[in-house]
């Protein structure tokens, strides 16, 4: 039967709003993501415009590894691990700092051994970072300023995340099997746990909202990791992606209308077989970097960074906008 030609107007229109509403949201031109790139052939950190694809790499170290990248809140240096520096026959990851240029670089900590510091963020005048010193001893949560002064141990925990404000720190704790989002004062106190599923890949990294009204974070679903989201007092938990694969270390764009976040096939870190294969290999399309809309729709892989994001678990993490200074006018 033939339709009135009103009605077929009114269908092809609300098919082509259908379709333009569900088209993947265009990432705008002028950001910055921090990311570890196997671009050069070993663990760099770059920035990279997800948009266009242009990059920078900050680090320029072909004889040593460099992960977990954060911006200063400015947007203008950043902070990240490296194993440079260190005795032979020791993997040591200590902290350093740097202007986005690369310029001004120095070293913060001086942990020996086989420790490791990564998952760092800064917020206000410190960065806060997760330190392990392996030889069974636990993990800690710990802060130190720019300029290498005021080491603190603040508690013993995992992948910690200082909220905006710098007030409070996500974190993850075992719980029984498995790990658990848990929130605490930034000095350490007042510790309460968010979520009760325990997630028993691990890899849950929780993060903060740009607004700090919200968290993002991995959860176990079967043998998949996927992101979930949650109010920062836990309430209104909601899953994110079903992509049946292994999803974590997300990041929030500034504006919030973004996240992105790292996928893999399989949780290597598990297996120390499996783990020193996967380094060894440096496979470029191992765990590339994907984004979603901050709702979960949409999720896909950014095509810039497809083949040639590093295996370690560092966030994309999105450079702070700063305040660009407002044009004036000309008088009529």
């Amino acid at each position: 039967m033939r339709l009135p030609p009103k009605i077929t107007t009114l269908l092809l229109i609300g098919s082509v709003l259908f379709l333009a509403a569900h088209q993947p949201q265009p990432i705008p031109p002028g950001h910055k993501l921090l990311i570890t790139s196997v671009r050069t052939g070993n663990t760099d950190v770059f920035w990279i415009d997800p948009a266009t694809g242009d990059a920078f790499n900050i680090t320029k170290a072909p004889a040593s590894e460099e992960r977990y990248p954060a911006w200063s809140p400015d947007g203008k240096r950043v902070v990240f691990t490296s194993n440079r520096n260190t005795p032979p026959g020791t993997e040591a990851y200590n902290l350093y700092v740097a202007n986005a240029d690369g310029s001004s670089l120095e070293q913060l900590t001086f942990e020996k051994g086989n420790a490791v510091c990564y998952f760092t963020s800064w917020a206000g005048p410190h960065i806060y970072f997760g330190l392990d010193r392996a030889n069974g001893k636990p993990a800690l949560i710990c802060r130190i300023d720019p300029d290498g002064k005021n080491f603190t141990e603040i508690a013993e925990a995992r992948d910690p995340n200082v909220s905006p404000d710098g007030k409070k720190i996500a974190y993850t704790e075992r719980v029984g099997k498995g790990f658990c989002v848990f929130v605490m004062d930034a000095d350490g106190k007042n510790r309460r746990q968010l979520t009760t599923h325990e997630d028993e890949i691990g890899a849950v990294t929780p993060v903060w909202s740009p607004d700090g009204k919200r968290i993002s974070y991995s959860d176990q679903v079967g043998e998949a990791l996927e992101l979930f989201v949650c109010d920062a007092d836990g309430k209104n938990q909601k899953q994110l992606t079903k992509l049946g694969k292994v999803a974590s270390s997300s990041a929030w764009s500034p504006d919030g209308k973004f996240i992105t976040f790292r996928v893999t096939d399989e949780a290597y870190w598990r297996n120390a077989d499996l783990k020193d294969k996967a380094y060894k290999e440096k496979l470029a399309a191992k765990r590339p970097v994907w984004i979603m809309n901050a709702d979960g729709s949409d999720p896909r892989i950014v095509e810039v960074l497809q083949y040639q994001s590093a295996i370690d678990g560092s966030r994309p993490v999105w450079q702070p906008q700063r305040m660009l200074p407002q044009r004036t006018l000309p008088r009529r």
